[in-house]
Order: structure tokens, then sequence, then C-alpha cells
């Protein structure tokens, strides 16, 4: 009967025995991206105007999950910048853009 226990007990809890913990198995390392991880990574390799790491970044998730987040980097962007220049977005993305100010 205590064996059918401990058969049990293992089949619950494997990696233990005797009561004990045991030591628990490391996943290997296959680090997920998400697609913002994705945008940051494009955007500052297209500004270092490094492909491999574009096309790296682009593999990471979908083409227009990857859009929406360099559109979404760009309005933390465009918010973050306005604020430290105490301008509003619309003037901030537009001198970013090199356009006339409306």
């Amino acid at each position: 009967m205590a064996d059918m226990f401990g058969i049990l007990r293992r089949a619950v809890a494997p990696g233990r025995k005797d009561g004990r913990p045991g030591v628990p198995t490391r996943a290997p390392e296959h680090r997920q991206h998400n697609l913002f991880d994705a945008a940051a990574t494009f955007v500052a390799a297209s500004v270092e105007d490094d492909q491999e790491r574009m096309d790296e970044a682009s593999g990471w998730v979908s083409p227009e999950a990857l859009s929406f987040g360099v559109g979404e980097l760009a309005c933390r962007a465009v918010i973050a910048l306005a604020r430290e220049r105490d301008e509003s977005p619309d003037v901030v993305a537009r001198t970013l853009l090199g356009l006339a100010a409306e």
C-alpha cells in the first residue's frame, strides 16, 4: 500500500524523491519576441542601417504586427519629444518629417 502512494506521489509531483523537492529543470533558452521587441529592434536597426538585424526582427512577428509596433513606437516617441520640448505632438511630428508647420 505504501508503494502505491509513492507511485502516486511521483506521478503527481514529478522530480520529487522521498518527499523532497526535486531540482527544477530549466527550459532551453528560446526567447519569445513580442511585437514591441520586434519594433524596437527593427527601428534601431533601421537607424543604424543594419539590414541583417532588420531582417531578423521582421521575422519575429507578422508584418502586420511589426507595422503596428512601429506605429506605436512612433506615437510614443512623438509624445515623449513633445513633452520634453514643451510643444504639441503635431509640431514635433511635422518637424521630424521636415514638413512646414500648419
